[in-house]
């Protein structure tokens, strides 16, 4: 999730545009995010002067505002955490990478995410018996129970709900419980616009070295790390998640791999994450990833940001971004994949997925479907 605004150099209200816009088209109040390290702005023009909802909780100033074109938008300190229109980018690719990356993902914590959408894309897995999901402010859960439609996701009966700190949860966790763990939290520092010096944020505690030691201790051998990682394009979370990738290979992790989500609500268009693994040999095949996805969809739980094809290609960066996070000689993650590709060909013909619109394999075929009137295609299965 993005930088407090009183960081971040937030602009919520009346914003500055281009002379050529006419008056009569400048919006009267809009939610946008000025980077001060790289001269960034951007702003979604809102409805309505007045929120939907203003509350300030125990840690944070929370509002939900509408906007023609986003719907409804959650604003944490000022700053934009997710949008009706495009939170399914971020949230699926945040979810659902990791949980493929298991073979059988029984056990889930999700740290952070008080929205409850990465939950939610949690328990389309129907291999799940149990989810903890350990968030600071339970005034954010709140809220996003009555306001979005996926707030139903906290009354499923594998959910255990934990309002208290992430760092504190997993140090006294169990060694070995989990199979995935889902870290959707801010970030752990920014940088002052006066002074030009680093500032640490309170979350700065779930990126450090102990943090991701006791993560790796409450995961299983075959166990799956994922959390957010930031931009590639502002050069202090670029070098952030240089170090944080670092970090996680020094607690144990066999692999630490960057995956490229798009999104035009957050910064530049674009965030990440890193997905860490401790161990490569436990790969599922790409025959078990298409099994699984169709049982999700066919079950009425399909996606409409990820498909199975981004399993590896969200791992595709440019190559200026590629040489920045993996070091020269360091080519072990660059090749590592979360996939067992060896059946591909049999499996699927990516080819004609790209080119036609149609993902086929031997015994189905998944069509590019709009019925849900979202603007997303869903992908659908025609059996035979």
């Amino acid at each position: 999730m993005p930088t407090p605004a009183f960081l971040r150099n937030l602009c919520v209200g009346l914003c500055l545009f281009t002379p050529a816009l006419a008056n009569s088209q400048r919006p009267r109040k809009a939610v946008g995010e000025y980077i001060a390290e790289n001269g960034f702005y951007q702003s979604i023009a809102l409805i309505d002067d007045k929120p939907i909802l203003e509350k300030r909780s125990q840690f944070q100033d929370i509002s939900v505002v509408e906007s023609k074109s986003y719907g409804k938008i959650l604003v944490l300190d000022g700053v934009i955490q997710l949008t009706e229109k495009d939170a399914d980018s971020y949230n699926e690719m945040m979810t659902h990478p990791a949980m493929f990356s298991h073979t059988k993902p029984k056990r889930v914590l999700v740290i952070g995410g008080g929205d409850g959408y990465v939950l939610s894309e949690v328990l389309k897995h129907p291999e799940v018996e149990h989810v903890d999901h350990v968030d600071l402010d339970g005034d954010v859960i709140q809220i996003c129970k009555d306001q979005f439609g996926w707030g139903k996701a906290w009354d499923d009966p594998r959910v255990n709900l934990h309002i208290a700190d992430g760092a504190a949860f997993v140090k006294n966790t169990t060694e070995g419980f989990y199979d995935v763990i889902i870290q959707d939290s801010s970030d752990p520092y920014t940088w002052d616009e006066e002074t030009g010096e680093r500032v640490d944020l309170p979350s700065k505690t779930l990126y450090s070295e102990d943090h991701f030691q006791n993560i790796s201790r409450a995961l299983k051998e075959n166990g799956v790390f994922s959390f957010q990682a930031e931009t590639f394009n502002i050069e202090s979370d670029l070098e952030g998640i240089v170090e944080w990738r670092q970090r996680a290979l020094n607690v144990g992790f066999s692999d630490s791999r960057y995956g490229s989500i798009t999104i035009s609500s957050y910064p530049t268009g674009q965030i990440g994450f890193l997905l860490c693994r401790k161990s490569p040999s436990a790969v599922p095949s790409v025959k078990a990833i298409l099994d699984r996805y169709e049982r999700m969809v066919l079950s009425g739980n399909g996606t409409s940001y990820y498909q199975p094809k981004l399993q590896e290609s969200v791992f595709s960066l440019p190559l200026w971004v590629e040489r920045r996070i993996y070091p020269i000689g360091d080519v072990a993650d660059i090749n590592a994949k979360t996939t067992n590709l060896d059946d591909a060909v049999e499996v699927v013909d990516w080819e004609v997925a790209v080119n036609s619109n149609v993902f086929q394999s031997t015994d189905r075929v998944l069509n590019m479907d709009n019925s849900a009137g979202t603007g997303m295609p869903y992908l659908t299965y025609d059996t035979e």
